[in-house]
């Protein structure tokens, strides 16, 4: 059963094995990667967002808690839940220089595996 909320468009499958907290968290992520979310732009506060969705508080406190520790938003007392400028920049900086390796690395006529394989290193090299 999937319960949407109207302004945020996020909807909670209550039958999957993915807990409602991550729900949240991923669909605000989408929402902001897919700039529907902007900069600047205040999120319902937790127990109306809790209400809507029919969570409890502390379940959407826990995602917020999650977007703020990784950027993508801020909260602030007085001012709420915000979506964070570094969250934007960083999300659009990395898909135009995913995009761009893409174009070079298909111009180069490199295997898929190939170039996974080495991203996958300099992902974990220490340099």
């Amino acid at each position: 059963m999937l319960v949407p909320v109207p302004d945020l468009q996020i909807a909670i499958d209550v039958d999957s094995g993915v807990p409602p907290y991550e729900q949240v968290r991923v669909q605000i992520m989408d929402l902001v990667s897919a700039e529907q979310l902007r900069v600047g732009e205040r999120l319902p506060p937790i127990r109306v967002l809790a209400a809507d969705l029919g969570l409890a508080a502390g379940t959407v406190a826990h995602a917020y808690r999650d977007l703020e520790t990784s950027g993508v938003v801020t909260t602030r007392r007085g001012a709420g839940t915000v979506v964070s400028h570094s969250a934007v920049a960083n999300d659009v900086l990395l898909q135009q220089a995913a995009r761009a390796f893409v174009d070079q690395v298909r111009a180069a006529g490199l295997p898929e595996q190939v170039v996974l394989d080495a991203v996958q290193a300099a992902l974990r090299s220490e340099d």
